[in-house]
């Protein structure tokens, strides 16, 4: 046999390809089919028409089988050597294990007991589906109204829940909760006519006949009207009679039973590190003042003579920062996102195939929304994804952090990232469609932070939004921990925002609202930006002149979203094989 023939027979042998994966792709087979199963509305996502029809169950006893189901696979997953498999295969058992764990500690704490917080909920879901459900045949509009008509089951089984968080002090807020029945009674109470739970069905294609579609709207009218209304009133009452009484008069989480073990576990999970609560509060006390440095300098780079505080009033009261009307803000908005869109081959080899738009925040939820966000697209049902602005008082949203904003939330930020993840190939769905805020809301920092390479930020000011952006995730880590670990006043949370941010009054309320009553989230935030910039300045000193910046973000998303130690690991594998190129 020839040497070159034979030194390939004995290479294929040793290549992690010919590794025995199989047992480990059946158990990741079966989880998914599971997942999938549990989560109708993920489900109908994927194509499934049958579960179009359906909501969750999120009931004791649908936990009580999901724990079970969760502790076999874990005993699954423990039998699979890690030795036997190939490079994905160990990426894919790492992460299966850690996803595992993560579901199995959230069913021990009994998380369904605390079903909303200030600005969602399970009385949001059907708003959420609403908003961008395909609608493009009658098949599709029955399957809605199906829905509706399960919607007054899966509020009572999520008021049961609430109740039984009520009965054992696994509460929100006190303050929480009158921001909640707030909502909720305008929810209750708007008009039938226009309820944003008809927009699928007025999205039918004029290809249906008029009158069907007009019997199909008069079907969903009378769902809304005999089912959905009389539950989202039930709501408003158990709120107001049962549950308000019983809320927590404590802020912070730790307050809750088990908080000492619970905000600590938060905390992992969120950031996906080992970092306590103290160490998170150290590093954003850091990144303030490091931040707050390079403000000063921006402030300077403008020529406004007068002290930061006069520098804030200047921002929040000169005509020059804001919008006009709502059009103009989605205007300006939009011409940011082409400028973006205008330079991203130069930074990224690969771009995802799905598009998205720039959209206004509903109106029903515009008030108590954040600045803005980004709405998941969905390639298999052709649905692009959407960079939503929130164009309600515009007084409250400042021009100079516009270009931070959509960074963050379209190009580069959430959609490059999460669309490139819907369309991996070769990456399991559980990857592809994992939870992961610190990599998601880390890389979405990033890309504000990656924008001044890009040449996005126009002006002194619009570097000092940046900054303020930046600042803003820095306070998060301040003050969530302040708040849920070191029982902080919302008044010393307020601190930091208003002391070193240019955030409006309003955007800071909305911010520590949502800390409040959802703890640690805002924690992945700054602690993903902080690895994905350590991990990029670890491969170019590693690398030097060879250091590609497109083949580095290829590496970092082309995978999917992963805990960040999963993340550290690729680099270092990427910067090795980098080296062998």
């Amino acid at each position: 046999m020839r040497p070159a023939l034979l030194a390939l027979i004995l290479a294929l042998a040793a290549s992690p390809a010919l590794a025995d994966d199989a047992a480990l792709n059946r158990l990741i087979s079966e989880y998914e089919a599971y997942s999938l199963a549990e989560n109708p509305i993920a489900a109908g996502d994927q194509g499934d028409r049958a579960a179009l029809s359906l909501l969750p169950d999120n009931s004791p006893a649908a936990d009580a089988r999901r724990a079970a189901s969760v502790k076999d696979f874990q005993a699954r997953l423990k039998a699979v050597t890690p030795d036997d498999l190939s490079e994905e295969g160990r990426i894919n058992r790492e992460f299966l294990g850690w996803t595992l764990e993560r579901q199995a500690r959230s069913l021990a704490f009994d998380e369904a007991r605390m079903p909303f917080s200030s600005d969602g909920g399970f009385h949001w879901t059907m708003g959420y589906i609403a908003a961008s459900l395909p609608m493009r045949s009658t098949a599709d509009a029955r399957a809605w109204i199906d829905r509706l008509n399960a919607t007054p089951a899966y509020y009572d089984t999520e008021i049961a829940n609430a109740r039984r968080g009520a009965a054992s002090g696994f509460t929100q807020p006190r303050s929480t909760v009158e921001q909640v029945i707030s909502r909720a009674r305008a929810q209750a109470g708007a008009p039938l006519e226009t309820d944003p739970l008809l927009a699928p069905i007025d999205r039918l294609p004029a290809s249906i006949p008029q009158a069907e579609r007009a019997a199909l709207r008069a079907e969903a009218l009378a769902a809304i009207a005999g089912k959905v209304r009389p539950a989202q009133v039930r709501f408003v009452t158990f709120l107001e009679t049962e549950y308000l009484p019983e809320a927590r008069k404590s802020l912070a989480a730790r307050s809750l039973p088990g908080g000492d073990d619970y905000y600590p576990w938060l905390v992992n999970i969120y950031t996906t590190t080992d970092l306590t609560p103290d160490q998170v509060h150290q590093n954003g006390l850091a990144e303030v003042a490091r931040i707050r440095k390079e403000m000063d300098a921006a402030i300077g780079e403008t020529g406004f003579k007068g002290d930061f505080a006069a520098f804030q009033a200047y921002l929040r009261s000169d005509p020059q920062f804001y919008a006009t009307d709502r059009q103009d803000l989605l205007e300006k908005a939009s011409e940011i996102a082409k400028r973006i869109d205008d330079q991203l081959p130069g930074w990224f080899a690969t771009l995802p195939r799905l598009t998205y738009g720039v959209r206004p925040v509903p109106a029903d939820i515009e008030k108590v929304y954040t600045t803005g966000r980004y709405f998941s697209g969905n390639p298999k049902l052709g649905i692009a994804g959407g960079y939503m602005v929130n164009t309600y008082d515009l007084a409250q949203r400042p021009l100079y952090e516009l270009p931070a904003l959509t960074l963050h939330e379209a190009v580069p930020g959430h959609h490059l990232q999460i669309a490139l993840g819907q369309e991996a190939e070769g990456v399991p769905l559980f990857r592809r469609e994992a939870d992961v805020g610190a990599f998601t809301e880390g890389w979405g920092l990033y890309a504000e932070k990656l924008g001044g390479e890009m040449g996005i930020y126009r002006n002194a000011y619009e570097r000092f939004g940046r900054l303020s952006y930046e600042m803003w995730r820095a306070c998060r880590l301040v003050a969530d921990t302040g708040i849920h670990w070191k029982g902080w006043s919302l008044d010393q949370a307020r601190e930091c925002f208003t002391r070193n941010t240019a955030l409006s009054p309003l955007n800071i309320e909305v911010e520590l609202a949502r800390y409040v009553s959802w703890p640690a989230q805002a924690l992945g935030y700054k602690t993903g930006e902080m690895k994905f910039v350590e991990q990029r300045e670890k491969a170019r000193a590693a690398l030097g002149d060879r250091f590609d910046i497109r083949r580095f973000h290829d590496a970092v998303l082309l995978a999917g979203p992963m805990p960040l130690n999963m993340l550290e690991e690729r680099v270092d594998a990427w910067i090795a094989a980098e080296k062998g190129r």
